[in-house]
């Protein structure tokens, strides 16, 4: 099979784990399913001939443990193969990488033991086969015509890409006005930063707005794995709506979250893991998103000035790399105090010359032109 045919090895789980790993290896198996694989033309092609099949993505000593009769082949993977085989009353071994079919017309036998809510034959067996020895394993229904797929517990019916891209389409229809929304309050809050009138609740919204929509996009980013080649024009219109999103959340954190104090500290990387960790009932609750930024969330807290380091604000002037940010923010300590200071100033930091700090200096200018503008015209 030619490689641009192929999607990444679906791999192995760490043999019912779950979590993370669960979620990488059933993307990886979507992906390696998807429209457009010369493994997805397979089962189609089994699924039109009325044969059904069961079909194991890997191969090791617990999968051969599991496996009598049938045959040895080591061939190579061809969807039409694939189908052929199929016709045989027995399982299918392919390699990880789907390169090779390995064995055909095997009867797998799971351990009997483990707990399954299928009832047909075949599915049952899969969804054995896939706790047991951590592959994913397909199952073709003759009966019920659909494709499913187990991962490590799971289970995943296979669409048509126009289910898909129905459901696509409306996901994106919301991220795009909640992407119009998070455009407004990122807008008030930079102005607001630079009048230094920033509060808790300003923040928090702005956050909360910034996980709503990276939550969207991350769904969205599924179905474009599930569509594989139909999904490439609205994989392009995610990747545009999001621009800019992510390290825009982790900047908003940088800027706010508090200093430590000695009954409360929260560094950034715990901040952003509260976040991600937020239902998505108590992400629409202002009190509780504070809470994860490291405030205390009550009414007078949300209604509390704070100011901004500066992060934000200085990742917006053009060519100014990461570590000449930190500098400066470590040097002046605020936002407030870097829009104050003059070139002289800004030459006093380590690496920043004269035309650097005319540059830093100009750009502040005008994003607090820009800022201003936006907000009262």
């Amino acid at each position: 099979m030619a490689a641009n045919d192929r999607a990444a090895a679906p791999g192995k789980s760490g043999g019912g784990s779950g979590g993370s790993g669960t979620e990488a290896l059933m993307r990886a198996s979507l992906s390696a399913v998807a429209p457009g694989m010369a493994l997805r033309d397979g089962l189609e092609r089994i699924l039109r001939g009325n044969t059904g099949g069961l079909i194991v993505l890997g191969m090791d000593k617990t999968v051969e443990a599991m496996c009598t009769g049938g045959f040895v082949l080591d061939v190579e993977f061809t969807a039409t193969r694939l189908r052929e085989l199929a016709k045989l009353d027995g399982a299918l071994i392919l390699d990880k990488d789907i390169t090779k079919i390995l064995r055909a017309g095997v009867q797998l036998v799971p351990d009997a033991s483990i707990p399954t809510e299928e009832t047909g034959t075949r599915h049952r067996t899969a969804d054995r086969v896939s706790k047991q020895c951590g592959f994913p394993v397909i199952s073709v229904s003759q009966s019920m015509r659909l494709i499913a797929l187990y991962v490590d517990g799971e289970r995943r019916v296979l669409e048509e890409s126009a289910a898909i891209l129905s459901r696509a389409n409306q996901a994106l229809a919301t991220l795009e006005r909640y992407k119009l929304r998070l455009d407004e309050v990122a807008g008030t809050l930079s102005a607001l930063e630079i009048e230094d009138l920033v509060t808790v609740r300003d923040v928090t919204a702005v956050s909360q707005r910034l996980e709503m929509v990276r939550r969207i996009a991350t769904e969205i980013a599924e179905y474009v794995v599930e569509l594989g080649t139909d999904g490439r024009l609205l994989s392009l219109q995610l990747d545009e709506l999001i621009a800019g999103v992510d390290p825009e959340r982790e900047l908003v954190v940088r800027d706010y979250v508090p200093e430590p104090t000695a009954k409360r500290s929260r560094t950034v990387a715990e901040a952003m893991t509260e976040l991600d960790a937020l239902s998505h009932t108590e992400l629409l609750e202002l009190p509780v998103v504070a809470r994860a930024l490291g405030y205390s969330g009550s009414p007078e807290t949300l209604d509390s000035a704070v100011s901004p380091r500066g992060y934000r604000l200085l990742a917006k002037v053009p060519r100014l790399p990461g570590a000449i940010i930190e500098r400066l923010v470590e040097h002046f300590g605020g936002l407030q105090k870097l829009l104050a200071a003059s070139v002289d100033d800004l030459q006093t930091v380590d690496g920043v010359g004269e035309a650097r700090a005319r540059s830093v200096r100009e750009g502040l200018s005008r994003l607090a032109e820009s800022s201003i503008l936006e907000r009262y015209v």
